[in-house]
């Protein structure tokens, strides 16, 4: 017994000492990185008591809990008729935020969006329906990207998606606001096919990045990856400019 608690000791420090270390390797050693860090572990174990806890009461008191700002943008978008790609990393309870787009919108959720999926996707965005995506999922066999200056291995589905169908991008990212209330923010709809051809995928994702980037930097101490945000970057020398 006396083992077993030593070992989860030891490996909750470890964890905690390794978001740290991210957190400073990504923010910069000025950052607050002691403060963000309890916050993160903080937001992690409300998010955790509110799905246990308090999801099931949102078919009742959900609206109550939600700011929407910017949803207009949303809203303008879908009137193309082309639906909309809602664009957002894993910042928030990006459960409830899905659990918000779903009731206000014919709404599907993904996480990679890689070709195999696209099918089921582009239907949808042809019947100006909403595809809730969050990009800055990691796994070894993804294209790489560019995030925080590191190649990083990230799916391109939201660019394929965009360029092939014409459908509008909404930067989105969720935040708390105070206790189990949630501001959802709705950024300008990106329309990438304006400005890029369907053959510029990567060129195109380069530009969501910089978004993700951003959001991370405005809310650090909510984005779930800081306990291996180090397992994805690549060994490879990154190059500004450069697009993979």
């Amino acid at each position: 017994m006396v083992d077993t608690t030593r070992s989860a000791a030891l490996a909750r420090q470890a964890v905690s000492q390794r978001v740290k270390d991210n957190m400073s390797a990504v923010l910069g050693t000025q950052a607050p990185v002691q403060r963000l860090r309890r916050q993160y572990f903080y937001q992690v174990c409300v998010a955790l008591y509110e799905l246990l806890f308090v999801s099931h009461r949102l078919p009742k008191q959900g609206y109550k809990r939600f700011y929407p700002e910017g949803e207009e943008h949303l809203q303008s978008a879908l009137q193309k008729g082309k639906g909309a790609i809602v664009y957002a990393p894993h910042i928030g309870n990006f459960f409830f935020a899905y659990w918000y787009l779903s009731q206000r919108y014919p709404c599907l959720a993904v996480v990679t969006a890689q070709s195999a999926e696209l099918r089921p996707l582009r239907r949808h965005l042809s019947q100006n329906g909403v595809v809730f995506l969050l990009g800055d999922f990691s796994r070894p066999e993804f294209p790489l990207g560019h995030m925080f200056g590191k190649k990083t291995p990230l799916p391109r589905g939201a660019a394929m998606l965009a360029l092939e169908g014409n459908a509008p991008v909404i930067p989105f990212y969720c935040r708390r606001k105070k206790g189990v209330a949630h501001q959802l923010t709705f950024f300008a709809p990106l329309n990438l096919h304006e400005h890029y051809e369907k053959n510029q995928t990567a060129e195109a994702m380069e530009q969501l990045y910089s978004f993700l980037e951003d959001a991370v930097r405005a809310v650090p101490a909510e984005w779930l990856y800081w306990f291996y945000v180090d397992e994805r970057w690549t060994t490879e020398d990154y190059h500004a400019g450069e697009v993979s």
